[in-house]
């Protein structure tokens, strides 16, 4: 491959693409980035080795511009959850990154699909969608090379932090029979081996490709190693007959971070026996994968040493698009905007107060009440929602696009503004957001609102009968920042709105 010609690049806001970009430009290759929000890739710290065209896959217009002078193109981009009709979306978002990789002259496509067998009956609707997008990639004249995976272990990958929750959480726990099924896991730092390798391999172009680890085990012999690898007592299993993969999923949901929109679709998977079979990868490259206790090592020292360069939690919810409105939207389109206001004045820096409000979530906490915060998230994920069990990718930074518990980072700029739009399920939409600068007398003006526009009248219903907890809760939070910070109020925090 002609290094001087980009390598197109999807989902490199997600799990996979934020991890393959820089293995990419590591191995010499030209990258560019087709992202719908350019801005979270701004705190990469390949941001300015890449090019970035800003554009969504359902716009065959923005993806042609993206395919110019496009070597090989990697399509790293599928639904884990949300609407009923996500195979119906997959299936055309693949057609038109396929009708413009033709029309572009790409050389190659490069896919990373899910293991299991097309004639599995017990095969899931995420898997058959999976190698139906496959499919419809190869219908056209690009060579398209698939690799299937079964479960990926690496820090921050959603089957990593499932398994890690269930083991971590429950010292003995309920299952159905099916965590007997084997499966073949393969380590993320392999995975992305096969990505980058497969362009410059000629003998790859055209093939489906299984990938996996060095080890086929059951789900049951995972959650047993993944406890004695992180020095845990032995966890107890008990089988049971019945136990579908919706009251899993559900099950999974509340006692792991992941909502259940995306617990089920990896559920699923596991009722089919999953590891590499007729068409390993190993015919055209040469490569040895590690073990699954070696990548449950990496991983685990990986979370400790905070090191999480990509977390499942960065893409975006089911049904969130860079078109939804935000609180800066000029009256909302005729929509109205409800909101609690609080302003304190400081002597702390303006960077001390910014750099508190950066840290706030996860383990430390949302400096007041944290019963009711904690009670929130036990309801949200009781509704499917995702709960306050995310945490944070890092304790002390923020970029746009980060999961914080369940709210997403919307807007950073330092040392002035933070803005997170809630993902908890409401009857409407959400932002907390601080703003922070400096008076005429050299002190600090902190300005919290948090924000609200009603979905009908259960949203409004919902607002004014929480109001007597916003009081107990953002007056005192815009406090106990400031107090964080290391500085001293004028007293109070001023009440400027509560509508």
């Amino acid at each position: 491959m002609d290094p001087s010609q980009p390598v197109l690049v999807t989902g490199a806001t997600g799990y996979i693409g934020g991890r393959l970009v820089p293995e990419l430009l590591e191995a010499g290759y030209r990258v560019r980035c087709l992202v719908r929000t350019p801005a979270k890739l701004a705190d990469e710290a390949w941001w300015d080795r890449v090019e970035v065209v800003e554009g969504d896959l359902t716009d065959a217009d923005s993806v042609a511009e993206a395919m110019e002078g496009v070597e090989s193109a990697y399509f790293l981009v599928h639904s884990m959850g949300g609407t009923k009709d996500f195979a119906t979306r997959d299936r055309e978002v693949a057609a038109t990154f396929r009708d413009a990789a033709a029309g572009a002259g790409v050389g190659r496509i490069v896919y990373l699909g899910g293991l299991g067998d097309d004639g599995d009956p017990d095969l899931s609707p995420h898997l058959k969608s999976r190698h139906e997008v496959g499919r419809v990639l190869a219908d056209g004249p690009v060579p398209v090379t698939e690799l299937r995976a079964a479960v990926i272990i690496g820090s921050g990958s959603a089957s990593f932090e499932m398994l890690r929750s269930l083991v971590e959480v429950l010292p003995a726990m309920v299952t159905p029979r099916w965590v007997d099924n084997r499966c073949q896991p393969i380590a993320i730092r392999d995975v992305l081996t096969y990505l980058v390798r497969v362009i410059d391999t000629p003998e790859a172009d055209g093939r489906i490709l299984e990938v996996g680890g060095a080890d086929i085990l059951s789900y049951a012999d995972m959650m047993r190693t993944h406890a004695r690898v992180a020095g845990l007592p032995k966890r107890i299993i008990q089988r049971v007959p019945v136990l579908s993969p919706t009251l899993s999923s559900l099950w999974i949901g509340l006692v792991t971070p992941l909502p259940s929109e995306l617990a089920r679709p990896l559920v699923e998977s596991l009722i089919s026996e999953v590891y590499v079979d007729e068409r390993p990868i190993s015919d055209v490259i040469d490569h040895t994968p590690m073990g699954f206790e070696r990548s449950l090592e990496l991983a685990l020292r990986r979370v400790a040493d905070l090191e999480v360069t990509t977390r499942w939690s960065d893409a975006a919810l089911p049904g969130r698009t860079p078109a939804d409105p935000m609180p800066t939207d000029p009256d909302w389109a005729g929509g109205r905007l409800l909101a609690d206001e609080q302003e304190v004045t400081t002597d702390a820096e303006p960077e001390a107060v910014f750099a508190t409000v950066e840290g706030i979530g996860g383990k430390r906490g949302w400096y007041v009440t944290p019963l009711l915060w904690s009670a929130r998230g036990v309801i949200d994920k009781l509704v499917g929602g995702v709960g306050m069990r995310r945490g944070r990718r890092h304790p002390d930074r923020m970029g746009i696009g980060d999961a914080v518990d369940f709210w997403r980072v919307e807007a950073v700029e330092p040392p002035h503004l933070i803005r997170l739009r809630a993902e908890m399920r409401l009857p409407g939409e959400a932002w907390l957001e601080w703003r922070i600068d400096s008076t005429d007398g050299g002190r600090t003006r902190v300005r919290q609102r948090a924000l609200f526009h009603p979905r009908g009248l259960l949203g409004r219903v919902y607002w004014y009968v929480l109001i007597p907890f916003h009081v107990l809760i953002f007056k005192r939070m815009c406090q106990r920042i400031v107090q964080a910070s290391g500085g001293r109020t004028d007293g109070l925090p001023e009440t400027k709105a509560v509508a």
